[in-house]
Parts: structure tokens; C-alpha cells; sequence
């Protein structure tokens, strides 16, 4: 009876050994579907050539992936610009860092109605999304291009409230980004962003009656938690995911309407990236 369970200890021993050396080679990453789960699915066979199996773990929101990434559930994701990161950390007393930079997907106005803004009539409702960072940013592009005037066009967490001049008298509809394609039949235009916008096969190019400029500060990045930042892990997705092979696809793939926001490397070392301030340099 000794010997067999002691033999059972030591098949469970070399079993769960086993399970920890086989996650050591797995990569899970959050991501939400355009463009990130896209690219991600890109890089799959160069990660498993260098030995790591990706899994991608694809939500459809914009708090679950923090929330799983802090909680452990992944081991990073990739979804997210710095001011939404930096803003989520203060709210919730997290500290996830963004080691990676990636791409950007500028912002845009659309309207299922209306092909200029000036066709937009006084009183229109205009839909933005509800999240800090995001609504700032949709607020900022507005302001901008003549459409509103903010306080403090600096303040990257403006409301409504922090309008001063609202020409055309427009009421804002605040809602959560994910739903904002869904409503453009019910308002006079929405600010969407583009990974939900080319998901409504919405081309920021083609559709967008006004687009953020190339020089935003809202780069998408993957972060992870703060203590595996020097991963091995981490750093070989980094080598892999700013090559120039994945600047190639990004352009090719999303003409225009994604950006890669990198320099190609050839080396393992994360880019680094600035995580104090709102702004990306």
C-alpha cells in the first residue's frame, strides 16, 4: 500500500510537472477581434517557431480584458491605448504597464444621414463613447475641427460639460463603445473607434465625415502586469510583432485605417514606452 501510493505521488509529481513546463511555453493574450486577435493570429507561426504556442482569448469589451489580465486569467493583452491603460490603473488601483507598442487606429466621425458636417442640423444628437479616455478623445476631434470648443483642448478626460461653445446647440449621447455602430440609424452621427467601426464594415477612410490626424497620441499597446515585464515571453512577441514582416501586413492589410506605430526591430528588447503621462512620444 506504501509503494503504490507513493508511486501514485510520483506520477502526479511528474504530471503536474509536466502541465507547469508545457504553460511555460504558452503565450494567452486578451484581444479584442479587429484589429488586434487579427494581427495576433499573423504572428502565430513565427511565435511557435521561436517555441511559444499563442493563445489568443478574443473579448468584445473594453474592461473584462484588464479585469482578466490583473486576476491572472492572461498573461497580457493587446487592446488598448495608454490613456485608457493609465486611467483604468488609477480607477482601480492596478498596475499593468504597456510594454509594447503596436498601432493606431485613429477615431472618426460617421453619420448614416448626413456626408458633411455642415448638412448636420442644429439639435442633432451625436453619439460618443462613455469611457474617460475615449470620450475625451471623441470630444478632442470634434473640437478640433471646428465642431465644438473645449475648456482645456489638453484635458484628455473632457465631458460634455467641459464644452464652452456648442455652435449647432448638439446633445451628446454618451454609450458604451461597443454599441455605437448600432445606433448610428438613431442619431445624427456617432464618433466611433475603428476596431468597431471595421467590424460594421465602416472603412475610416472611405466613410469617416471627419478622421483623427497621424500624429495622435492614442498608440495601441500590449501590457501585462507589472511583474513580468522582462519576460522572455514578452520579449520574444516584442521582436516579433514590431518586424517589419507585421508593418508590411498592417499597411496591406488595413490601408490606412490601422498604423503601424513602431520601428521595426530585429532584436528581442521591448520598445520602450511612456507610461506616466497621457501622451505616447
Amino acid at each position: 500500500m506504501l509503494k503504490k501510493t507513493i508511486l501514485i505521488l510520483v506520477l502526479v509529481t511528474f504530471v503536474f510537472a509536466g502541465a507547469v513546463q508545457a504553460d511555460d511555453h504558452v503565450l494567452k493574450i486578451g484581444a479584442t477581434p479587429v484589429p488586434h486577435a487579427e494581427i495576433l493570429e499573423f504572428i502565430k507561426d513565427d511565435l511557435a517557431a521561436e517555441g511559444i504556442e499563442l493563445d489568443i482569448v478574443e473579448f468584445t469589451d473594453y474592461v473584462t480584458p484588464n479585469l482578466a489580465l490583473n486576476d491572472g486569467s492572461i498573461d497580457a493583452n493587446y487592446f488598448q491605448h495608454i490613456p485608457y491603460l493609465n486611467q483604468f490603473n488609477s480607477d482601480r488601483g492596478f498596475d499593468l504597464q504597456a510594454v509594447i507598442k503596436v498601432h493606431i487606429e485613429p477615431i472618426a466621425l460617421y453619420s448614416n444621414k448626413y456626408t458633411s458636417l455642415e448638412e448636420i442640423p442644429a439639435g442633432s444628437s451625436i453619439a460618443v463613447p462613455n469611457d474617460p479616455s475615449n470620450e475625451g478623445r471623441a470630444l478632442l476631434l470634434l473640437h478640433n475641427n471646428g465642431i465644438i470648443t473645449l475648456d482645456d483642448p489638453t484635458n484628455l478626460s473632457a465631458t460634455p460639460i467641459d464644452i464652452v461653445e456648442n455652435p449647432k446647440n448638439l446633445e451628446f449621447e454618451e454609450l458604451e463603445a461597443a454599441q455605437l455602430p448600432r445606433v448610428l440609424p438613431d442619431v445624427a452621427a456617432a464618433v466611433i473607434n475603428t476596431n468597431y467601426a471595421l467590424e460594421a464594415d465602416l472603412n475610416p477612410l472611405e466613410d469617416a465625415l471627419i478622421i483623427e490626424g497621424s500624429n495622435s497620441p492614442y498608440v495601441n499597446v500590449v501590457a501585462v502586469k507589472a511583474e513580468n515585464e522582462d519576460s522572455e515571453k514578452i520579449e520574444t512577441l516584442a521582436k516579433i510583432i514590431n518586424s517589419k514582416k507585421v508593418e508590411e501586413f498592417i499597411l496591406e492589410e488595413y490601408e490606412g485605417a490601422v498604423v503601424p506605430a513602431f520601428e521595426p526591430v530585429d532584436s528581442g528588447e521591448v520598445a520602450d514606452v511612456e507610461k506616466t503621462g497621457d501622451y505616447i512620444y
